[in-house]
Protein backbone atom coordinates (compact mmCIF):
# COMPACT_ATOMS: atom_id res chain seq x y z
CA UNK A 1 0.00 0.00 0.00
CA UNK A 2 1.32 3.46 -1.05
CA UNK A 3 1.96 5.95 1.68
CA UNK A 4 -0.08 9.13 1.09
CA UNK A 5 2.17 12.10 0.81
CA UNK A 6 1.48 15.03 2.23
CA UNK A 7 1.38 18.31 0.92
CA UNK A 8 0.03 21.82 1.18
CA UNK A 9 -2.81 21.03 2.22
CA UNK A 10 -2.19 18.88 5.42
CA UNK A 11 0.57 21.57 6.64
CA UNK A 12 -2.59 23.99 6.08
CA UNK A 13 -4.60 21.37 8.24
CA UNK A 14 -1.62 21.39 10.75
CA UNK A 15 -1.24 25.16 11.08
CA UNK A 16 -5.60 25.38 11.31
CA UNK A 17 -5.63 22.80 14.28
CA UNK A 18 -3.16 24.46 15.73
CA UNK A 19 -3.79 28.29 15.62
CA UNK A 20 -7.27 27.89 14.64
CA UNK A 21 -7.17 30.63 11.97
CA UNK A 22 -10.39 30.43 10.12
CA UNK A 23 -11.94 30.88 13.63
CA UNK A 24 -10.13 33.71 14.11
CA UNK A 25 -10.96 35.56 10.49
CA UNK A 26 -7.11 35.00 9.37
CA UNK A 27 -4.79 32.82 7.14
CA UNK A 28 -1.38 31.75 6.83
CA UNK A 29 -0.24 34.53 4.80
CA UNK A 30 -1.47 37.37 6.92
CA UNK A 31 0.07 35.80 9.75
CA UNK A 32 3.61 35.25 8.19
CA UNK A 33 3.71 39.03 7.19
CA UNK A 34 2.70 40.03 10.69
CA UNK A 35 5.06 37.80 11.68
CA UNK A 36 7.79 39.78 9.48
CA UNK A 37 5.98 43.07 10.69
CA UNK A 38 6.90 42.38 14.50
CA UNK A 39 10.02 40.84 13.94
CA UNK A 40 11.41 44.07 11.93
CA UNK A 41 10.13 46.26 14.52
CA UNK A 42 11.95 44.61 17.45
CA UNK A 43 14.88 43.23 16.15
CA UNK A 44 16.51 46.08 17.33
CA UNK A 45 16.94 44.49 20.71
CA UNK A 46 19.92 41.72 19.15
CA UNK A 47 21.89 44.89 18.35
CA UNK A 48 20.68 47.06 21.58
CA UNK A 49 21.18 44.02 24.31
CA UNK A 50 24.87 43.20 23.49
CA UNK A 51 25.99 46.83 23.89
CA UNK A 52 23.87 47.51 27.33
CA UNK A 53 25.00 44.77 28.80
CA UNK A 54 28.20 44.62 27.17
CA UNK A 55 29.22 47.78 29.87
CA UNK A 56 28.55 45.52 32.50
CA UNK A 57 31.60 43.37 31.46
CA UNK A 58 29.61 40.77 29.56
CA UNK A 59 30.62 39.22 26.47
CA UNK A 60 28.54 41.14 24.04
CA UNK A 61 28.93 38.09 21.32
CA UNK A 62 27.78 35.70 23.91
CA UNK A 63 24.63 38.01 24.77
CA UNK A 64 23.71 38.57 21.23
CA UNK A 65 23.23 34.40 21.21
CA UNK A 66 21.56 34.50 24.45
CA UNK A 67 19.28 37.49 23.24
CA UNK A 68 18.33 35.46 20.47
CA UNK A 69 17.41 32.49 21.65
CA UNK A 70 15.35 33.77 24.67
CA UNK A 71 12.99 35.69 22.19
CA UNK A 72 12.75 32.76 20.21
CA UNK A 73 11.72 30.59 22.96
CA UNK A 74 9.63 32.87 24.34
CA UNK A 75 7.76 33.99 21.37
CA UNK A 76 7.63 30.27 20.17
CA UNK A 77 6.12 29.04 23.26
CA UNK A 78 3.35 31.96 23.31
CA UNK A 79 2.44 31.21 20.06
CA UNK A 80 1.89 27.79 20.67
CA UNK A 81 0.82 27.39 23.90
CA UNK A 82 -1.32 30.41 23.99
CA UNK A 83 -1.91 31.03 20.67
CA UNK A 84 -1.31 34.79 20.84
CA UNK A 85 0.48 36.92 18.44
CA UNK A 86 2.52 38.24 21.27
CA UNK A 87 6.36 38.73 21.02
CA UNK A 88 8.97 38.32 23.65
CA UNK A 89 12.33 39.58 24.36
CA UNK A 90 14.61 41.10 26.93
CA UNK A 91 12.82 43.76 27.89
CA UNK A 92 14.31 47.52 27.88
CA UNK A 93 14.87 49.45 30.69
CA UNK A 94 15.73 46.53 33.21
CA UNK A 95 18.51 46.03 31.19
CA UNK A 96 19.89 49.42 31.52
CA UNK A 97 18.46 49.02 35.34
CA UNK A 98 20.90 45.83 35.28
CA UNK A 99 24.47 47.48 33.51
CA UNK A 100 24.19 51.34 34.78
CA UNK A 101 22.76 51.05 38.00
CA UNK A 102 23.20 47.62 39.61
CA UNK A 103 26.46 46.77 38.28
CA UNK A 104 27.53 50.62 37.41
CA UNK A 105 26.52 52.59 40.09
CA UNK A 106 25.93 50.11 42.79
CA UNK A 107 29.22 48.02 42.14
CA UNK A 108 27.79 44.55 42.00
CA UNK A 109 29.32 42.34 39.73
CA UNK A 110 27.37 40.82 36.66
CA UNK A 111 27.29 37.72 38.12
CA UNK A 112 25.10 38.93 41.14
CA UNK A 113 23.18 41.52 39.51
CA UNK A 114 21.86 38.73 37.32
CA UNK A 115 21.36 36.70 40.25
CA UNK A 116 19.43 39.66 41.47
CA UNK A 117 16.95 39.74 38.13
CA UNK A 118 16.56 35.37 38.42
CA UNK A 119 15.20 36.10 42.36
CA UNK A 120 13.23 39.22 40.46
CA UNK A 121 11.79 36.76 37.68
CA UNK A 122 11.24 33.30 40.78
CA UNK A 123 8.93 36.18 42.57
CA UNK A 124 7.09 37.32 38.89
CA UNK A 125 6.48 33.41 38.76
CA UNK A 126 5.28 32.97 41.83
CA UNK A 127 2.96 36.32 41.68
CA UNK A 128 1.18 34.59 38.79
CA UNK A 129 1.12 31.03 39.89
CA UNK A 130 -0.86 32.74 43.19
CA UNK A 131 -3.10 34.68 40.81
CA UNK A 132 -1.88 37.50 42.62
CA UNK A 133 -0.11 39.28 39.71
CA UNK A 134 -3.34 40.97 38.05
CA UNK A 135 -4.54 42.14 41.95
CA UNK A 136 -1.59 44.48 42.13
CA UNK A 137 -1.78 46.16 38.90
CA UNK A 138 -5.27 46.65 39.73
CA UNK A 139 -4.16 48.21 43.91
CA UNK A 140 -1.37 50.51 42.25
CA UNK A 141 -2.87 53.65 40.89
CA UNK A 142 -1.90 54.84 37.44
CA UNK A 143 0.20 57.95 38.69
CA UNK A 144 2.31 55.71 40.23
CA UNK A 145 2.81 53.05 37.39
CA UNK A 146 2.72 55.87 34.45
CA UNK A 147 5.66 57.49 37.01
CA UNK A 148 7.52 53.90 36.79
CA UNK A 149 6.95 53.82 32.83
CA UNK A 150 8.03 57.67 32.27
CA UNK A 151 10.99 57.24 34.98
CA UNK A 152 12.37 54.29 32.68
CA UNK A 153 11.76 55.95 29.89
CA UNK A 154 13.82 59.32 30.71
CA UNK A 155 17.26 56.93 32.52
CA UNK A 156 17.19 55.27 29.05
CA UNK A 157 17.09 58.50 26.84
CA UNK A 158 19.72 60.03 28.89
CA UNK A 159 22.30 56.78 28.80
CA UNK A 160 21.10 57.09 25.04
CA UNK A 161 22.27 60.77 24.75
CA UNK A 162 25.05 59.94 26.95
CA UNK A 163 26.36 56.98 24.76
CA UNK A 164 25.83 59.13 21.66
CA UNK A 165 28.36 61.89 23.41
CA UNK A 166 25.31 64.62 23.02
CA UNK A 167 25.33 64.63 27.13
CA UNK A 168 28.73 64.50 28.96
CA UNK A 169 29.73 65.06 32.81
CA UNK A 170 30.69 68.23 34.11
CA UNK A 171 32.02 68.60 37.58
CA UNK A 172 30.05 71.84 38.00
CA UNK A 173 27.27 71.80 36.46
CA UNK A 174 26.62 67.92 36.52
CA UNK A 175 26.16 67.43 32.90
CA UNK A 176 26.89 69.76 29.92
CA UNK A 177 26.90 69.43 25.83
CA UNK A 178 29.29 66.98 24.32
CA UNK A 179 31.21 68.07 20.91
CA UNK A 180 28.09 68.41 18.78
CA UNK A 181 30.66 68.38 16.21
CA UNK A 182 32.19 64.99 16.50
CA UNK A 183 31.25 62.12 13.89
CA UNK A 184 29.50 60.12 17.13
CA UNK A 185 27.07 62.91 18.06
CA UNK A 186 26.38 63.35 14.09
CA UNK A 187 25.39 59.54 13.44
CA UNK A 188 23.72 59.57 16.59
CA UNK A 189 21.70 62.50 16.61
CA UNK A 190 20.91 61.49 12.75
CA UNK A 191 19.69 57.60 13.60
CA UNK A 192 17.44 59.37 16.19
CA UNK A 193 16.01 61.34 13.64
CA UNK A 194 15.83 58.51 11.12
CA UNK A 195 13.55 56.70 13.75
CA UNK A 196 11.66 59.54 14.75
CA UNK A 197 10.53 60.18 10.75
CA UNK A 198 10.66 56.74 9.76
CA UNK A 199 7.97 56.14 12.33
CA UNK A 200 5.56 59.02 12.38
CA UNK A 201 5.50 57.57 8.41
CA UNK A 202 4.04 54.17 10.47
CA UNK A 203 7.33 52.39 9.21
CA UNK A 204 7.69 49.56 11.15
CA UNK A 205 11.25 49.12 10.82
CA UNK A 206 12.28 52.50 11.60
CA UNK A 207 15.03 51.05 14.51
CA UNK A 208 16.63 48.70 12.33
CA UNK A 209 17.29 50.84 9.39
CA UNK A 210 18.49 53.65 11.59
CA UNK A 211 20.73 50.98 13.02
CA UNK A 212 22.01 50.12 9.56
CA UNK A 213 22.22 53.56 7.79
CA UNK A 214 24.81 54.81 11.00
CA UNK A 215 26.64 51.50 11.02
CA UNK A 216 26.90 52.27 7.40
CA UNK A 217 28.17 55.82 7.36
CA UNK A 218 30.64 54.38 10.09
CA UNK A 219 31.53 51.79 7.66
CA UNK A 220 32.17 54.25 4.88
CA UNK A 221 34.33 56.55 6.84
CA UNK A 222 36.41 54.06 8.09
CA UNK A 223 35.16 54.19 11.63
CA UNK A 224 33.40 50.37 11.44
CA UNK A 225 35.46 47.22 9.91
CA UNK A 226 33.16 44.87 7.97
CA UNK A 227 34.23 41.42 9.63
CA UNK A 228 31.72 39.54 7.17
CA UNK A 229 27.99 38.85 7.29
CA UNK A 230 27.45 35.14 8.31
CA UNK A 231 29.12 32.13 10.66
CA UNK A 232 28.72 29.23 13.23
CA UNK A 233 27.53 31.36 16.24
CA UNK A 234 29.57 32.43 19.20
CA UNK A 235 30.04 30.32 22.19
CA UNK A 236 27.99 31.75 25.12
CA UNK A 237 29.69 29.44 27.39
CA UNK A 238 30.88 32.53 29.26
CA UNK A 239 27.51 33.23 30.59
CA UNK A 240 25.55 30.73 30.38
CA UNK A 241 24.80 29.56 34.10
CA UNK A 242 27.00 32.33 35.34
CA UNK A 243 24.13 33.64 37.28
CA UNK A 244 24.91 34.12 41.10
CA UNK A 245 21.59 33.28 43.11
CA UNK A 246 23.48 32.80 46.66
CA UNK A 247 25.09 36.25 46.20
CA UNK A 248 21.99 37.96 45.03
CA UNK A 249 20.57 36.90 48.13
CA UNK A 250 22.34 40.18 50.14
CA UNK A 251 19.38 42.47 52.19
CA UNK A 252 21.00 45.27 50.34
CA UNK A 253 19.88 44.14 46.58
CA UNK A 254 16.02 43.15 48.16
CA UNK A 255 14.76 46.61 46.74
CA UNK A 256 16.60 46.26 43.82
CA UNK A 257 15.10 42.27 43.49
CA UNK A 258 11.28 44.00 44.39
CA UNK A 259 12.17 46.23 41.70
CA UNK A 260 13.04 43.95 38.90
CA UNK A 261 9.93 42.32 39.34
CA UNK A 262 7.66 44.84 39.86
CA UNK A 263 8.85 46.72 36.75
CA UNK A 264 8.21 43.33 34.64
CA UNK A 265 4.83 43.17 36.15
CA UNK A 266 3.61 46.30 34.91
CA UNK A 267 5.84 45.87 31.70
CA UNK A 268 4.60 42.45 30.87
CA UNK A 269 1.06 42.87 31.84
CA UNK A 270 0.09 46.05 30.26
CA UNK A 271 1.59 44.78 27.15
CA UNK A 272 -0.15 41.32 27.54
CA UNK A 273 -3.38 43.63 27.83
CA UNK A 274 -2.73 46.38 25.33
CA UNK A 275 -1.67 43.87 22.25
CA UNK A 276 -4.87 41.21 22.97
CA UNK A 277 -7.07 44.56 23.11
CA UNK A 278 -5.85 45.71 19.50
CA UNK A 279 -6.05 42.14 18.28
CA UNK A 280 -9.82 42.14 19.83
CA UNK A 281 -9.31 39.52 21.90
CA UNK A 282 -9.69 41.14 24.88
CA UNK A 283 -12.44 41.83 27.15
CA UNK A 284 -13.59 44.70 28.71
CA UNK A 285 -12.44 43.68 31.72
CA UNK A 286 -8.82 42.97 29.93
CA UNK A 287 -8.95 39.41 30.09
CA UNK A 288 -8.52 37.38 26.74
CA UNK A 289 -8.35 33.74 25.73
CA UNK A 290 -5.75 31.26 26.84
CA UNK A 291 -4.67 33.97 29.72
CA UNK A 292 -3.24 31.68 32.01
CA UNK A 293 -0.93 30.35 29.94
CA UNK A 294 0.50 33.25 28.37
CA UNK A 295 1.08 34.79 31.67
CA UNK A 296 3.27 31.55 32.80
CA UNK A 297 4.92 31.90 29.57
CA UNK A 298 5.93 35.09 30.25
CA UNK A 299 7.14 34.81 33.85
CA UNK A 300 9.19 31.15 32.55
CA UNK A 301 10.35 32.71 29.95
CA UNK A 302 11.89 35.56 32.03
CA UNK A 303 13.29 33.39 34.77
CA UNK A 304 15.34 30.61 32.51
CA UNK A 305 16.51 34.54 30.58
CA UNK A 306 18.62 35.55 33.85
CA UNK A 307 19.90 31.35 33.41
CA UNK A 308 20.87 32.32 29.82
CA UNK A 309 22.68 35.42 30.82
CA UNK A 310 20.31 37.91 29.52
CA UNK A 311 18.28 40.69 31.44
CA UNK A 312 14.15 39.80 32.41
CA UNK A 313 12.22 38.77 29.64
CA UNK A 314 9.01 40.63 28.51
CA UNK A 315 5.95 40.77 26.00
CA UNK A 316 6.99 43.56 23.70
CA UNK A 317 4.20 46.27 22.39
CA UNK A 318 5.62 45.83 18.92
CA UNK A 319 3.72 43.24 18.85
CA UNK A 320 0.81 45.50 18.07
CA UNK A 321 2.47 46.30 14.54
CA UNK A 322 1.92 42.66 13.84
CA UNK A 323 -1.60 42.68 14.77
CA UNK A 324 -2.49 45.98 12.56
CA UNK A 325 -1.21 44.43 9.17
CA UNK A 326 -3.48 41.19 10.54
CA UNK A 327 -2.20 38.86 13.20
CA UNK A 328 -4.39 37.40 15.06
CA UNK A 329 -2.96 33.89 16.33
CA UNK A 330 0.07 32.21 17.56
CA UNK A 331 1.69 32.03 13.90
CA UNK A 332 2.75 35.09 13.92
CA UNK A 333 4.55 34.69 17.55
CA UNK A 334 6.03 31.41 15.84
CA UNK A 335 7.27 33.36 12.69
CA UNK A 336 9.07 35.80 15.07
CA UNK A 337 10.79 33.24 16.80
CA UNK A 338 11.78 31.53 14.17
CA UNK A 339 13.16 34.72 12.43
CA UNK A 340 15.21 35.47 15.85
CA UNK A 341 16.84 31.39 15.43
CA UNK A 342 18.11 32.74 11.90
CA UNK A 343 19.74 35.46 13.29
CA UNK A 344 21.79 33.99 15.45
CA UNK A 345 23.91 32.97 12.28
CA UNK A 346 24.68 37.02 11.66
CA UNK A 347 26.33 37.53 14.89
CA UNK A 348 29.52 39.65 12.43
CA UNK A 349 27.31 42.11 11.35
CA UNK A 350 25.86 42.92 15.07
CA UNK A 351 30.28 43.52 16.08
CA UNK A 352 29.93 46.36 13.40
CA UNK A 353 27.14 48.28 15.58
CA UNK A 354 28.63 50.95 17.38
CA UNK A 355 27.39 52.35 20.74
CA UNK A 356 26.28 55.46 19.08
CA UNK A 357 24.65 53.66 16.31
CA UNK A 358 22.11 52.09 19.34
CA UNK A 359 21.64 55.83 20.94
CA UNK A 360 18.82 56.51 18.77
CA UNK A 361 17.07 53.71 19.74
CA UNK A 362 17.73 54.70 23.25
CA UNK A 363 16.18 57.99 22.93
CA UNK A 364 13.28 56.80 20.88
CA UNK A 365 12.19 54.17 23.11
CA UNK A 366 12.86 57.08 25.80
CA UNK A 367 10.18 59.24 23.93
CA UNK A 368 7.93 56.75 23.71
CA UNK A 369 7.60 55.58 27.14
CA UNK A 370 7.99 59.30 28.76
CA UNK A 371 4.60 60.02 26.48
CA UNK A 372 2.60 58.03 28.96
CA UNK A 373 3.31 61.13 31.52
CA UNK A 374 0.03 62.39 29.74
CA UNK A 375 -2.09 59.96 31.75
CA UNK A 376 -1.63 61.77 34.64
CA UNK A 377 -4.18 63.83 36.28
CA UNK A 378 -2.03 67.36 36.99
CA UNK A 379 -5.06 69.35 38.59
CA UNK A 380 -4.84 66.92 41.33
CA UNK A 381 -1.56 67.31 42.70
CA UNK A 382 -2.08 64.05 44.96
CA UNK A 383 -1.84 62.13 41.58
CA UNK A 384 0.46 64.84 40.03
CA UNK A 385 2.77 64.87 42.66
CA UNK A 386 4.41 61.13 42.72
CA UNK A 387 3.99 61.10 39.04
CA UNK A 388 6.51 63.71 38.85
CA UNK A 389 8.72 61.93 41.74
CA UNK A 390 8.78 58.47 40.44
CA UNK A 391 9.45 59.73 36.87
CA UNK A 392 12.33 62.75 37.40
CA UNK A 393 14.04 60.68 40.55
CA UNK A 394 15.40 57.77 38.86
CA UNK A 395 17.25 59.62 36.20
CA UNK A 396 18.64 62.26 38.41
CA UNK A 397 19.49 59.42 41.75
CA UNK A 398 20.98 57.54 38.70
CA UNK A 399 18.19 54.32 40.23
CA UNK A 400 15.16 52.84 39.55
CA UNK A 401 15.08 51.37 42.64
CA UNK A 402 15.34 54.97 44.19
CA UNK A 403 12.80 56.29 41.85
CA UNK A 404 10.28 53.88 42.78
CA UNK A 405 10.27 54.17 46.44
CA UNK A 406 10.40 57.86 46.52
CA UNK A 407 7.33 57.51 44.36
CA UNK A 408 5.23 55.05 46.84
CA UNK A 409 6.18 57.08 50.02
CA UNK A 410 5.26 60.11 48.05
CA UNK A 411 1.79 58.87 47.39
CA UNK A 412 0.92 57.89 50.63
CA UNK A 413 2.60 61.59 52.17
CA UNK A 414 0.20 62.88 49.48
CA UNK A 415 -3.01 61.08 50.29
CA UNK A 416 -2.55 61.55 54.16
CA UNK A 417 -1.44 64.78 54.16
CA UNK A 418 -4.94 66.21 52.29
CA UNK A 419 -7.14 63.22 54.52
CA UNK A 420 -7.60 61.35 51.68
CA UNK A 421 -6.05 58.18 53.11
CA UNK A 422 -9.05 55.82 52.12
CA UNK A 423 -7.43 55.95 48.47
CA UNK A 424 -4.23 54.45 49.63
CA UNK A 425 -4.65 50.67 49.04
CA UNK A 426 -3.28 47.90 51.23
CA UNK A 427 -1.00 46.97 48.74
CA UNK A 428 0.55 50.86 47.70
CA UNK A 429 0.75 50.97 51.76
CA UNK A 430 2.87 47.70 52.41
CA UNK A 431 5.14 48.47 48.99
CA UNK A 432 5.44 52.30 50.88
CA UNK A 433 6.46 50.86 54.32
CA UNK A 434 8.78 47.99 52.95
CA UNK A 435 10.84 50.99 50.91
CA UNK A 436 10.92 53.33 53.94
CA UNK A 437 12.24 50.41 55.68
CA UNK A 438 14.78 49.74 53.36
CA UNK A 439 15.58 53.50 53.21
CA UNK A 440 15.80 54.08 57.32
CA UNK A 441 17.17 50.85 57.99
CA UNK A 442 19.50 49.10 55.64
CA UNK A 443 20.88 52.06 53.06
CA UNK A 444 22.02 53.84 56.18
Amino acid sequence: MNKPVSGPADKQGLLERVFQLHQHGTTVRTEIVAGFTTFLTMVYIVFVNPQILGVAGMDTEAVFVTTCLIAAAGSIFMGILANLPVALAPAMGLNAFFAFVVVGAMGHSWQVAMGAIFWGSVGFLLLTLFRIRYWMIASIPVSLRVGITSGIGLFIGMMGLKNAGIIVSNPETLVAVGNLTSLPVALGVLGFFIIAVLAAKNIHAAVLVSIVVTTGIGLAVGDVTYQGAVSMPPSIASIIGQVDVKGALDIGLAGVIFSFMLINLFDSSGTLIAVTDKAGLADENGKFPRMKQALLVDSITSTAGAYLGTSSISTYIESSSGVSVGGRTGLTAVVVGLLFLVVIFLSPLAKMVQPYAVAGALIYVGVLMTSSLSRVKWNDLTEATPAFITAVMMPFTFSITEGIALGFISYCVMKVGVGRWREISPCVLVVALLFLFKIVFIDH
